[in-house]
């Protein structure tokens, strides 16, 4: 077995949203100048962050032998090590309990921080372990119904939010745990929406669902989705934003990422991969990324 083949099936890549395990005390800066515990904040947070990549990975490698049959007839994904016979199926099973036990043992570690603040010990734990269950129930059924499918997406993110809150031992504001689950639930369906341009007539035949979901249907969610994001999200720099920081000023970048993602899904037949394009699959979208996350930290950093 080529190590490499195993290191792409834990999709490494996938990673990077995880750093929504930081938002919680990258936010705390924006409620309040009082300090929270930085240093305990920040080394908790970081744990919790590896938690849940070894918990993604986990759950990943079982997703990929649940769908190893469907998998290798899609033009994309059949190029999975897995899939692809790469990697065999007892070997990512047991990549699989490793990460889990990995998973279980760091969020614990970062529990520890966390209790010296809103915290508890098992807290970031518990939400590691709810989120690795949820995916077990999605992969195993979930996925299959409508909505359900996106909205069980959705909910892994605020997980990820609630479990950096403990981590850094702050609270999370619930303006910033609405803003997570209407962005996460716009990405979740724009990827539907993208599959559904990949497999055209074929859609159903790759996955039962995909034949529920209509465009146009899609399209409408999508447009919802994005305007109470954007809505929250600057009802959230008014209001729960401490004064000072003058958050507004990065709602524009906001606006427009949210309306580049669209249009990369609806008429440029991209977007299918979030990660992908956050990682320079679109530079346009990169850029203004960059620009909302330096601005945030000027806004929130500069005075404190």
């Amino acid at each position: 077995m080529n190590p490499l083949a195993l290191i792409r099936a834990l999709r490494p890549h996938q990673w990077v949203k995880n750093g929504f395990v930081l938002a919680a005390v990258v936010f705390q800066l924006a409620e309040a100048k009082e300090a929270l515990s930085l240093t305990d904040g920040v080394r908790g947070s970081l744990l919790a962050v590896v938690a849940f990549c070894l918990g993604a990975s986990a759950i990943y490698l079982v997703n990929d032998v649940l769908d190893v049959e469907h998998d290798r007839k899609h033009p994309e994904k059949s190029k999975r090590p897995i899939a692809a016979g790469e990697v065999s199926i007892p070997v990512a099973l047991i990549a699989s309990v490793l990460c889990a036990a990995g998973a279980v043992a760091i969020a614990l570690q970062a529990g520890d921080l966390g209790a010296a603040g809103e915290g508890s010990t098992s807290a970031v734990a518990i939400c590691l372990g709810v989120y690795v269950g949820l995916n077990v129930a999605y992969s195993l059924r979930l996925k299959h119904v409508v909505l359900l499918d996106a909205f069980c997406i959705a909910t892994g993110f605020l997980l990820r939010v609630k479990a950096g809150g403990f981590a850094a031992g702050a609270l999370v504001s619930p303006w910033l745990l609405l803003c997570t689950f209407f962005l996460a639930l716009f990405l979740a369906l724009c990827k539907r929406r993208a599959e559904c341009d990949l497999l055209g007539e074929a859609k159903a035949e790759h996955r039962k669902i995909l034949g529920d979901y209509e465009v146009g249907y899609l399209d409408q969610m999508v447009t919802a989705l994005a305007a109470c994001t954007i809505l929250c999200y600057s009802l959230y720099t008014v209001i729960e934003a401490r004064e000072d920081a003058e958050l507004f000023w990065t709602v524009p970048f906001v606006v427009f990422g949210l309306g580049r993602y669209m249009w990369l899904v609806q008429q440029q037949q991209g977007g299918g991969s979030p990660t992908r394009v956050l990682l320079g699959g679109d530079p346009m979208f990169v850029i203004n990324t960059l620009g909302w996350m330096v601005t945030t930290g000027w806004l929130l950093f500069s005075e404190v």
